[in-house]
C-alpha cells in the first residue's frame, strides 16, 4: 500500500524513496567482476541497473536461506 505522503507520486519514485544503501566491503577483483556482470546484464537484457542488483542480493539470500 502506498504511504499517504507518497501518494501522487508515479511507482518508480515511490520505489526509489524505500531504498536504503547496503555498502559491502569485498577484494578489488570481485568489485571489478560486479561491475562487468552487471553492466554486462544490464546490456544483454535491457533491465535497469537497480534491477539487477536488486536481484543479485535477492539471490544471494535465497542461496543461504534467510
Amino acid at each position: 500500500m502506498v504511504e499517504e505522503k507518497h501518494k501522487d507520486l508515479c511507482p518508480e519514485v515511490v520505489e526509489a524513496c524505500s531504498l536504503v544503501d547496503l555498502k559491502i566491503q569485498v577484494p578489488q577483483d570481485l568489485y571489478i567482476a560486479y561491475q562487468r556482470c552487471s553492466w554486462i546484464i544490464v546490456n544483454e537484457t535491457g533491465a535497469k541497473p537497480l534491477e539487477v542488483m536488486q536481484e543479485m542480493v535477492r539471490d544471494f539470500l535465497v542461496k543461504h536461506g534467510c
